[in-house]
């Protein structure tokens, strides 16, 4: 990764070309003034010099006016000269890096090859030679190319460097049949998947060294990724989150840079005919089952460069239907060898992408729904209307907790609720105080579900409470929550991005409903660390095995998220759907922190958060550290990143 990519990207005003042609029209002008013999003279000793400097500024002058129509600069392009770029001190520390590692594995780069220009055939293999990390071989498989240009490439390349390896398949047998072949010239303990005409930037494989050296029991290693036009310049960045058992389901989140321990990708039976297009995320879900999650690990670095908008189509952008077919048969197998019972389609918002829709057992499990209120009878109504008269869920209990209500109208409106079988009015006394209120309802629910619902809300999809049950009786779920708007349609809750404020904050806030968010995370099903309260359901085991709600130091704020990080420690996951559709008024019962006793009681609930889980705060793992944590730009780039660079730690 050179200077010379960036600066080819940077944009160039017209300054420099006017400037040039102003001066050549001033000379003229200039000329046009003076006398005959006087001109003669002029061009008998300059014209020689000028012509011969016109010739030379030619080329440069094109140049410049054909950089003037490149786009202007975006942040990514400064974050990518800031941050992403290599210094010579920086290959230096690699360099020194690398030396002091204890062990240094075989990792052969597996690439199948069909027709690839060769320009980017060359630029490609170059860039496998420039990694910085030695310990590499290329195994490239021709897929019976017609043209003889790809053998030609690949028969120098080998000659010029030993660790470089090819075969030529003796007829064409698409993406994966070629994607075997190149893996059976595989030596290395593992291996690294590339496209024929993509890029690795040359940290590429030391980064991937260095997280074996951290942890040698790893079997997948997956990077961030971006894509790269044919002048060099780098875009759409797609900085990914730790291992995320929900969005892998929905698109594929490992390639690229994929890397696996070649002995378990063998063992999986390799690259799979007839799941072409989508051959790699086949292989990243059959790995990821046959290994266990803390054995998959993420870099949160660039490291693969994309190839897009220039030269020929790849597989999948000439073949999308059968792609998308692949991958949702991908998906269905994943999750028939899970045993979960689920019904696999292309995303209706998102095509390209996928939708799990999963079954709630039968008979289904008792929910109990867990509504504290004071006085707002118009919002309790609304509340408890959508949850009883349109909520298609067959069995839940709705446990009104009253904390002190003295509205008349809230006195009668409890007494018409409390004539309906599923519901029970339970009497919260004393301070406010929402942990303890929701423990007492929980403690006595006669459900295997709890569901934690703010009387500010009101139902929009029917099968809201479904589609939550549905995902937290997963073995290994905790806490589920769901997309929350605004009455206006805006989104106010997508998940919980630890770090946001000093503590945590909502992802997304503000978005349209129906907006496709960073890479589709408005509208696609993902592991979170942390879900709101506010529209929260967790099986009653687990919120009894993590203590519940914390009533003595977070009476108020952040109990939600304290009470997701406490599951996280116990091993479950938190899920957030978008599947699970509500309005949220947002405190509107509860009123705002706008007194000096509020102020202070909030400031201590900052306290105890940034005491007690401070490592999670500094490192959310379902977000990036190369995103911001402002909480005015979700998903935007971070000036500077928060991840520490290996080679200088």
């Amino acid at each position: 990764m050179s200077n010379a990519d960036h600066d080819a990207t940077e944009p160039v005003t017209g300054e420099a070309v006017s400037r040039l042609q102003r001066t050549e029209e001033s000379i003229k002008r200039l000329g046009r003034k003076l006398p005959a013999p006087a001109k003669q003279a002029i061009r008998s000793v300059i014209g020689p010099c000028y012509r011969l400097a016109k010739r030379q500024l030619r080329p440069i002058l094109g140049s410049i006016k054909g950089r003037r129509k490149r786009p202007s600069a975006t942040l990514y392009d400064q974050w990518v000269h800031e941050f992403d770029t290599l210094t010579d001190k920086d290959r230096r520390l690699i360099r020194a890096h690398i030396n002091r590692l204890g062990y240094k594995p075989l990792i052969s780069i597996v690439m199948p090859a069909y027709e690839t220009p060769a320009g980017l055939l060359e630029r490609s293999i170059d860039s496998v030679r420039a990694q910085l990390y030695p310990n590499w071989e290329l195994c490239v498989a021709d897929d019976a190319s017609p043209s003889p240009h790809v053998s030609a490439i690949l028969a120098r390349a080998s000659e010029n460097d030993p660790r470089i390896k090819w075969t030529r398949r003796a007829t064409n047998g698409h993406i994966s049949a070629a994607s075997n072949s190149a893996l059976e010239l595989a030596t290395g303990e593992f291996v690294a998947l590339m496209d024929h005409d993509d890029l690795l930037p040359e940290h590429a494989l030391y980064e991937v060294a260095v997280s074996l050296n951290d942890n040698p029991s790893l079997d997948m290693i997956y990077s961030d990724e971006d894509q790269i036009d044919q002048e060099g310049r780098r875009m759409t960045p797609y900085f990914k989150t730790a291992w995320n058992p929900t969005l892998i389901l929905a698109h594929n989140m490992v390639s690229h840079l994929g890397v696996y321990r070649r002995t378990l990708l063998q063992r999986v039976g390799g690259f799979r005919e007839g799941f072409e297009g989508s051959q790699d995320y086949d292989v990243s879900l059959r790995c990821a089952d046959a290994t266990k999650p803390d054995r998959i690990h993420h870099i949160p670095a660039v490291l693969y460069h994309w190839r897009r908008k220039y030269g020929v189509a790849s597989f999948s952008e000439s073949n999308l239907k059968q792609c998308s077919e692949a991958a949702l048969q991908a998906v269905s197998e994943h999750l028939q060898r899970n045993n979960e019972v689920a019904t696999v389609a292309a995303d209706q918002k998102l095509p390209q992408w996928i939708r799990v829709r999963r079954a709630v057992p039968q008979p289904a499990p008792l929910v109990s729904l867990s509504v504290p209120t004071r006085d707002q009878a118009d919002l309790l109504a609304m509340c408890a209307d959508g949850s009883l008269h349109r909520t298609d869920y067959p069995t839940f209990e709705l446990l009104i907790v009253d904390h002190q209500s003295v509205s008349p109208d809230t006195i009668r409106l409890l007494a018409e609720l409390r004539r309906d079988p599923r519901v029970r009015i339970l009497r919260f006394e004393g301070p406010f105080n929402y942990s303890a209120i929701n423990n007492m309802a929980v403690k006595s629910a006669r459900g295997s579900i709890i569901g934690l619902i703010n009387n500010d809300i009101d139902v929009i999809n029917r099968d809201w409470l479904s589609e939550m049950v549905s995902i937290a009786v997963l073995p290994g779920v905790g806490a589920v929550g769901a997309k929350l708007l605004y009455p206006d349609g805006r989104l106010q809750h997508g998940g919980v991005v630890l770090g946001v404020g000093g503590v945590a904050n909502h992802f997304n806030v503000g978005l349209g409903r129906h907006d496709v968010g960073y890479f589709g995370r408005n509208l696609l099903a993902s592991d979170v660390s942390a879900v709101t309260g506010a529209c929260l359901v967790v099986r009653k085991s687990v919120f009894d095995e993590v203590g519940g709600l914390n009533e003595e130091d977070l009476p108020v704020a952040f109990n939600d998220v304290d009470l997701c990080l406490k599951i996280l420690a116990k091993g479950y996951r938190n899920v957030w759907t978008p599947h699970a559709e509500l309005y949220h008024y947002e405190s509107a019962s509860r009123g705002a922190e706008d007194t000096p006793a509020k102020a202070a009681r909030f400031r201590r609930e900052v306290d105890y958060m940034q005491q007690t889980w401070s490592a999670a705060l500094a490192h959310d793992q379902f977000y990036s550290d190369n995103l911001t944590i402002a909480m005015v730009n979700p998903f935007g780039l971070a000036f500077p990143p928060r991840r520490r660079k290996p080679w200088m730690r």
